[in-house]
């Protein structure tokens, strides 16, 4: 004897699901993603695939620190320095410490950049990635110190330096320490430069404040993604300082880029083979 309900199609909750006596489609939170330029909607497994770059308008969303050095270097060639590094209330700033400690949760990391050497395209390179979800990548004195080191290893072991830029500014809360940071970086790079070394900044959404006005842009070759903010004061400042209205491209390196702030703009996808470019071109070895 065949059962009542042999037959029946059984319910998918991935497919339906069963409000009252309707039958309503659902579709998975995290399946699709909203453009918040264009509006278009994507798929997430594209827009992860697509290294987080808008497929329709071209938009850059931010990535971590560590997946912009996984873009660009090659496979388990990187190396990380001064790991153990980490920022502390030196000056008894209100609620530093909780500000910290939620940063370390946030973005997974011990502090806002990571440094270390790679090989981008078979050329060994120190690098270092400002991490966007620590305080938004700003330069406190153990940012300021991470990167010096890495300027001053590559400066004894004739390397160049491939840098990703991205921060608010320098740390309010560690005051004149954090300021330090700027005549400490730049320092170090001009003691790179006068070595005979290549340094290539890559800045990246957003590049503002002390980071601007030191390392970001002393680099022999300055790159940006589309679209980024580029500048020192922010635009509601200069308005306000200068009472002129600013054009709506100000300080995005498109508008930087026609002022010679800034020699190129490159798609994120396309880093990697304009860095191998790049530092095989400067690549003192392979010159005979």
């Amino acid at each position: 004897m065949i059962e009542k309900d042999k037959f029946k199609k059984p319910n998918n909750s991935l497919e339906f699901e069963l409000i009252g006596k309707n039958i309503v489609p659902v579709v998975p939170d995290n399946m699709f993603i909203k453009c918040k330029k264009c509006n278009a909607t994507i798929l997430a497994q594209d827009f992860k695939a697509s290294n987080c770059v808008c497929p329709y308008c071209g938009d850059h969303y931010r990535i971590s620190a560590r997946n912009r050095i996984a873009l660009v270097s090659d496979y388990c060639s990187f190396s990380e320095f001064d790991i153990d590094l980490i920022s502390k209330n030196i000056l008894e700033f209100p609620e530093y410490d909780e500000k910290l400690e939620k940063a370390k949760r946030e973005s997974g990391e011990k502090e806002g950049v990571i440094t270390g050497v790679c090989k981008i395209g078979g050329n060994e390179t120190a690098i270092f990635a400002m991490e966007p979800s620590f305080m938004m990548g700003s330069m406190g004195a153990i940012v300021g110190e991470k990167i010096t080191r890495l300027f001053e290893y590559a400066t004894v072991n004739k390397l160049p330096v491939t840098g990703f830029t991205v921060s608010g500014g320098a740390r309010m809360q560690e005051g004149m320490y954090s300021l330090m940071q700027m005549a400490k970086t730049s320092g170090a790079v001009k003691l790179h430069s006068e070595a005979g070394l290549l340094y290539v900044a890559v800045l990246t959404d957003p590049t503002t404040g002390g980071v601007t006005a030191s390392f970001a842009m002393e680099a022999d070759i300055i790159l940006s993604e589309p679209n980024a903010t580029v500048g020192f004061a922010g635009a509601r400042v200069i308005e306000q300082t200068t009472r002129q209205k600013l054009p709506p491209s100000f300080q995005t390196s498109e508008f930087v880029l026609t002022k010679g702030f800034i020699d190129n703009i490159v798609n994120r996808n396309d880093l990697k083979s304009e860095l191998t470019k790049l530092l095989s071109l400067h690549n003192t070895e392979e010159i005979i």
